[in-house]
């Protein structure tokens, strides 16, 4: 594998990890095979709301979720995580004038351009989320996992 540095990882992708979901097999390969990660500071916040949606759609029971959340909280100890500051705002703002991307997500793609210090070639971006996929691509990210074709 051509090495892409220590990827950024989006909620999309994180959730999966947690609890039963679709995908979550290559994602569990990803983690294996890049070991550091790096995410926004609030994908905790994001992954908790996920994880509740499921619970209330009844895809998880709430021992489910206790479990899923133990999880998470395992492999968020191991992260490195960008913080809130005043780059990831002016960039977030920017690339939603550019991209169709929901407020969360230009944060959490703001997050991962500050951490590529503005240089996304040959940084990764692990994302399940198609339109945030296609903004992390247009920036110049390599998007796992890559997509079949």
């Amino acid at each position: 594998m051509t090495d892409l540095g220590r990827p950024f990882w989006d909620t999309s992708a994180l959730v999966p990890l947690c609890c039963h979901q679709a995908g979550g097999d290559g994602l569990r390969r990803l983690v294996r095979e890049h070991r550091r990660l790096t995410i926004w500071w609030g994908t905790r916040v994001e992954a908790h709301s996920a994880l509740r949606r499921l619970v209330r759609e009844g895809a998880i029971s709430p021992d489910g979720f206790d479990q899923a959340a133990a999880r998470l909280d395992l492999l968020l100890k191991s992260c490195s995580e960008v913080q809130p500051v005043d780059q990831v705002r002016t960039l977030a703002e920017t690339l939603l004038g550019q991209h169709p991307l929901r407020s969360a997500d230009a944060l959490q793609l703001g997050a991962a351009l500050l951490a590529s210090q503005e240089r996304p070639r040959k940084k990764a971006f692990v994302c399940l989320d198609d339109r945030l996929s296609d903004a992390a691509r247009a920036v110049g990210f390599t998007v796992l996992p890559r997509r079949r074709t």
